[in-house]
């Protein structure tokens, strides 16, 4: 319960702080890449899965439970942000937005 919480009031303050992500994804939430195939194959965060922006709403089951951590990333923070909207519209309450990965 204390997990929503926090992603809650993340929700509504902004950004994920990098410490907060890092901690989040110790903590089981799963590590989101919101960029395109291309940019992936360029390199990502290890441990990162890529559902790209315009497929979050048709693999928001790939996410778990709506109660699970997720913590969404991208290169500048426009489509993680577009991301972490849908996927809280969606139902799911535990959604950080880190932004962009240069921040990890």
């Amino acid at each position: 319960m204390l997990i929503i919480g926090f992603f809650m009031l993340r929700g509504l303050l902004g950004k994920t702080s990098p410490d907060e992500a890092h901690a989040l994804v110790a903590k089981g939430a799963r590590l989101v890449d919101v960029r395109s195939p291309g940019e992936f194959a360029g390199g990502h965060i290890p441990g990162a899965v890529n559902i790209p922006v315009d497929q979050i709403d048709r693999r928001a089951g790939e996410m778990g439970t709506k109660e699970a951590g997720v913590v969404v990333y991208c290169a500048s923070g426009m489509r993680s942000a577009s991301a972490a909207g849908t996927l809280r519209k969606f139902g799911f309450s535990a959604v950080a937005d880190l932004g962009a990965m240069s921040r990890w």
